[in-house]
């Protein structure tokens, strides 16, 4: 199915539930993009997974074929936000002359949607309250969905009140040679509303008729008017055939056959192949019932059609058609056991009761001088008073300039594709820098309008690290080429770092020339912000012992951890930033400044948490003289006799960090 009719159900979703519902009936369904695209192509499972989805989601006690029944209600909506209703209001004066008429909307609409399948339907019995309606689908589970299109057209369009009652539903399957057999799905409705002066309408019509002085018209002078036009019986067999179609069967059967002795009696399915409707079985009570349906009837060849100069023809055509021709759509690729392309019928079917037949009114459908020679017809072989000739020729006029925009209109249809593409692929990089600067929790909150200072929050406990380079410009030269090799070697253990971090519960806050912190506890709370921090601590002692950097010098760390309440939140306008403020964090900067180099120091807050694991092994330092705090008893942690598992799935690293390339380095 096309994309219209996702975009219909997600407008007017956001539109009665929201935003949010809509957000989160796309996050059910594992889909990532919640833009659809009109004219690309959707799985058919979608509308009823959308329903199941939404009924979860809402939880309001409504069933999922009531949202079936609505989004069917949405689509026509939609349709008619962009003009379809005045189509659908064209199609009659009557509800019933629009359900007679759906069919030939739907082939109209093939031209701007080619890979639609659309259904069919058709009226089997009408009265004053209402209609017996005949729904055939590819699709099975759409009869809801169906039957909310059919009460909105009612009545928002027609302004009736529409009752349904679905009277039978049945698969039937059709063999098809090519892949087996194809399943239809059909449902028979009873449709009640108030279709009485529809009914009197068609009676006086039908005493108008009677009462008329005129005399009947024969069934071979309608064949005249209509050359390619053919009769048959309620047998299925042939009655009558127009001369034109006399002609082509003439000429595949040779100069001595008879072909109107040879056809007049055959059964109608022996020559003929129902294209359109698609999905009916060629039987005489489908016929009856699909008066008013556009119908396009294939003509099947005999064997010995192809001459020695069409089989040229052919296979010239094949040749061009190597070399990058441009080949005709599916729909009109219609080749015959030969290579020949066939000859496509379309027009009316009208029964005459007198004689009790039903005659094909029709024309040929030619595009373009090429495929009429193809045929093997000619110009003067069509008829006179219809336009098919003249839509044959300038057909043929515009052909170069319609190609022409074809090739612009593909052109820029790819264009888009790769725009689309490009898009998504941007916005995805824009995510990604955007959560590396401000937490996703709180970028989503700022995305949906909230101010920056309600993403502010108080935590009552955290763990807060500084880890500082040491020694990194000890041998630092006074060139541009000494400054660089620090650089480098500073953005070598960062990324390391930042890659470590990532295993583990720790947000990166910033980095400030040499010194790294990094926070557990926030934005996202949890109970074991402590160990989470001193993973992360001792993960960086293990990996930066093993890092060779461009300077020529071996790095050394030295950090500090404390424990504590801070406020946390984005600070700043145009360079955002998500920052921690609070003694905790002056206190975790004191201990860092005053550790020593490939040592950790924390807290006697951290220690207490910490205390009694094995994983962990905590020195007493003594009272340690911190800047602007006095005296403070402090610790040294150390791996303790057994390594968090955390810590031996970062021993690993070393590969990862290998595989990094030199532009990340």
């Amino acid at each position: 199915m096309y994309g219209m009719l996702l975009e219909s159900i997600q407008y007017y979703c956001q539109l009665e539930y929201g935003e949010d519902v809509w957000l989160e009936m796309m996050r059910s369904l594992g889909l990532e993009s919640t833009v659809f695209r009109t004219r690309s192509i959707y799985p058919d499972h979608l509308i009823p997974d959308l329903a199941e989805a939404c009924a979860k989601v809402l939880d309001n006690g409504a069933s999922v074929d009531y949202f079936m029944r609505f989004f069917g209600r949405c689509f026509i909506r939609h349709q008619a936000n962009i003009g379809y209703q005045d189509v659908i209001k064209a199609t009659g004066r009557h509800f019933i002359d629009f359900l007679k008429n759906v069919d030939n909307l739907h082939l109209q609409m093939r031209f701007a949607y080619p890979k639609m399948k659309s259904p069919s339907m058709y009226v089997t019995n009408f009265d004053n309250n209402g209609v017996v309606l005949v729904y055939r689908s590819s699709r099975q589970g759409f009869t809801q969905y169906f039957m909310g299109q059919l009460q909105e057209i009612a009545g928002s369009l027609y302004r009736i009140k529409l009752g349904i009652k679905v009277l039978s539903e049945e698969m039937e399957v059709k063999k098809k040679r090519s892949c087996g057999g194809l399943k239809n799905f059909l449902v028979k409705f009873r449709l009640n509303f108030d279709n009485q002066e529809y009914v009197a309408r068609q009676l006086s019509m039908t005493h108008k008729s009677r009462v008329s002085d005129l005399p009947p018209v024969s069934c071979s002078l309608l064949l005249r008017l209509f050359p390619f036009g053919v009769a048959f019986d309620e047998r299925m067999r042939i009655v009558q055939l127009g001369e034109k179609l006399l002609e082509v069967w003439a000429a595949s059967a040779g100069p001595d056959a008879a072909a109107e002795e040879s056809l007049v009696g055959r059964p109608v399915v022996d020559n003929f192949r129902l294209r359109r409707p698609r999905g009916i079985p060629f039987t005489w009570p489908n016929m009856l019932y699909l008066i008013d349906v556009t119908f396009e009837l294939e003509v099947i060849r005999l064997p010995s059609y192809m001459t020695s100069k069409s089989k040229n023809k052919a296979q010239s055509k094949s040749s061009q058609k190597l070399e990058g021709a441009v080949s005709l759509p599916d729909l009109l690729d219609r080749k015959g056991s030969h290579g020949s392309r066939s000859i496509l019928l379309k027009g009316q079917l009208r029964y005459l009761q007198e004689i009790n037949v039903i005659i094909f009114l029709c024309s040929p459908v030619i595009n373009n001088l090429d495929e009429m020679q193809s045929m093997d017809l000619y110009v003067n072989d069509l008829n006179m008073h219809g336009l098919s000739r003249e839509l044959v020729l300038k057909g043929w006029h515009h052909c170069s300039r319609l190609e022409l925009m074809h090739e612009r209109a593909e052109q820029r249809s790819n264009q888009l594709e790769d725009s689309y593409a490009l898009l998504d692929c941007w916005k995805k990089r824009g995510d990604d820098l955007l959560y590396s600067m401000i937490p996703r929790t709180v970028a989503d909150r700022l995305r949906a309008g909230e101010s920056p200072l309600s993403t502010c929050k108080a935590y009552d406990m955290v763990s807060v690290m500084f880890c500082q380079l040491v020694d990194l410009n000890k041998k630092r030269t006074p060139t541009v080429e000494g400054v660089m090799d620090v650089v480098n070697s500073m953005n070598h253990v960062y990324t390391c770092f930042d890659a470590l971090i990532d295993r583990f519960n720790t947000y990166k806050v910033e980095t400030v020339g040499e010194v790294y912190m990094a926070v557990s506890g926030a934005p996202e709370t949890c109970a074991d912000h402590a160990e989470n921090i001193a993973n992360v601590a001792l993960c960086f002692m293990r990996q930066i012992k093993k890092l060779t950097v461009p300077s020529g010098v071996t790095p050394k760390i030295k950090i500090g951890i404390h424990s504590g309440p801070v406020v946390a939140g984005v600070v700043g306008f145009k360079l955002p930033r998500f920052c921690l403020f609070g003694d905790t964090v002056n206190v975790a900067a004191r201990l860092q400044s005053s550790s020593k180099p490939d040592k950790i120091h924390i807290s006697n807050i951290t220690a207490k948490i910490l205390a009694n694991r094995e994983n962990y092994k905590t020195t007493f330092r003594g009272l340690t003289p911190l800047k602007g705090k006095g005296e403070m008893e402090t610790y040294w942690l150390e791996e303790g006799s057994t390594v968090h598992e955390s810590v031996i799935a970062a021993m690993q690293f070393d590969e990862l960090l290998n595989a990094l390339p030199e532009s990340n380095i």
